[in-house]
């Protein structure tokens, strides 16, 4: 069974059991569902139904520290509704039980008075803990991290170190990668428990560390840490702060997280829509319609050049109507080859593969490559060009072709590199963006070719 399938039977029972109030159907059912699968379930249900009691007693009938495992999971919006149901005493015990990051995350979508509240109640090494990682920029690696490490002496010997991992173990997100510090709070080095594990008991941890450790400051863009993490297999990467003291480390999970979060903004820059608070699903109509309505709006005026260019060839279209068959062909062709070309750039640039130093090697292989596109498609397309309008014409079609598919995919190349060089994000480059520019160009050619041509 899918997995989809298997959440919606769960949820189909949960439901039941809740509307015949069976408490002994859920003690049963939860405890053997994971963490992840129940946060799944209650997004469901939240989706569903406007009435988010229905989730709090589902969330308030699991244990304290599965409660805090599963909120984790949720949506911050999701999460901002049901901490508005806790009292703050509820609140402040749930937010000790979750992992560092996550109850920084959770912090922020409250409002400020309850945050102050919450703080008081706190104790000094918490909260001192929780407002640090609060205060971090959102988008950057301290926004990211978790203050939930281990993290050792230097200087220790084996068995030494061992001890102290057992006593900070349980606290920690992650065990598998362990952290030496000097006296002063500086990252030192790092070793895998694996190393520790079996080294001789009296041997020091200072020998056997590696000290040339893969680090990123507070401030690095959270995208840049995704990166570092998948290109070097990393577990987890620690985050210093300005004087090179350890202050945390982004996880695995953490850096797919991002991973994620950027591939669907980038795919929603892509489609000419602004970053959506939440899923599609779940976001508010007035949210979908704003975050929409602005680059329809532009292109659409945009789209009148290509209307001022059919204008200023009437002549020619009037002595040659055939012509029109063939231009949303055209202009349609030469828009996929420039959207094409636009996108493997971006993801290019997103994936550090090419920067603005491969420009020229780009335009090049992508004037030979569109080159061959275009006398392919024109050679496609020339004997419908003989069918509708005789030899002159498909001559024209087959010339107009290869132009405006050059033209695309060139401006596909170019354009994302000139939106950084501005400092927008190239991102916004993509299909509508550039189809627009290409079908007001792409009607120019076309019929200038074609004036050109058929005047005689």
């Amino acid at each position: 069974m899918s997995l989809e399938a298997t959440l919606q039977e769960n949820k189909l029972l949960i439901l039941d059991a809740l509307s015949q109030d069976d408490s002994e159907t859920l003690e049963s059912l939860l405890p053997d569902l994971r963490s992840a699968d129940i946060a799944a379930i209650l997004s469901d249900i939240a989706e569903e139904d406007e009435d988010r009691q229905t989730v709090f007693s589902l969330l308030e009938s699991l244990s304290i520290e599965r409660r805090a495992n599963v909120f984790g999971y949720l949506s911050g919006d999701l999460q901002a509704e049901l901490a508005d149901l806790m009292a703050d005493d509820r609140l402040l015990v749930l937010l000790e039980e979750m992992s560092g990051d996550e109850r920084a995350d959770l912090f922020n979508v409250l409002d400020e008075d309850r945050r102050e509240g919450l703080l008081r109640r706190m104790a000094h090494r918490e909260r001192e803990d929780l407002k640090r990682l609060a205060s971090y920029e959102e988008g950057t690696a301290g926004a990211v991290m978790t203050s939930d490490y281990v993290a050792i002496p230097s200087g220790l010997t084996v068995s030494q170190a061992l001890m102290r991992v057992r006593q900070t173990a349980p606290d920690a997100e992650t065990v598998y990668q362990i952290y030496m510090i000097d006296d002063q709070g500086r990252l030192a080095g790092t070793m895998s428990l694996r190393q520790l594990i079996v080294a001789r008991p009296g041997a020091r941890v200072d020998d056997l560390m590696i000290k040339d450790v893969i680090q990123l400051g507070v401030d690095a863009p959270q995208e840049e840490v995704a990166r570092i993490v998948a290109h070097y297999d990393l577990l987890a990467v620690p985050v210093v702060d300005e004087e090179e003291r350890l202050v945390g480390i982004v996880t695995h999970d953490d850096a797919m997280d991002v991973v994620e979060a950027e591939a669907t903004e980038d795919i929603h820059k892509g489609a000419s829509v602004g970053q959506l608070e939440g899923g599609v699903s779940r976001v508010r109509l007035w949210s979908l319609y704003r975050k929409r309505i602005v680059w329809l709006v532009l292109l659409v005026f945009g789209n009148l050049f290509s209307g001022a260019g059919i204008a200023y060839f009437e002549e020619t279209i009037a002595a040659q109507v055939a012509l029109v068959f063939f231009l949303p062909l055209l202009i349609g062709s030469g828009g996929n080859a420039g959207a094409q070309a636009a996108t493997l750039t971006v993801r290019g640039m997103a994936t550090g593969d090419v920067g603005i130093r491969d420009w020229g090697k780009l335009m090049g292989r992508e004037l030979l490559v569109a080159g061959a596109l275009g006398l392919t498609m024109a050679i496609a397309v020339a004997p419908i060009g003989i069918l509708r309008g005789g030899e002159m014409v498909a001559l024209v079609v087959a010339m107009s072709m290869i132009s405006i598919v050059l033209f695309g995919s060139l401006l596909g190349i170019c354009l994302p590199f000139l939106l950084d060089r501005l400092g927008w994000d190239p991102a916004t480059a993509s299909a509508p963006l550039v189809t627009t520019i290409i079908d007001a160009c792409g009607v120019v050619i076309y019929f200038t070719i074609a004036t050109a041509m058929l005047s005689g």
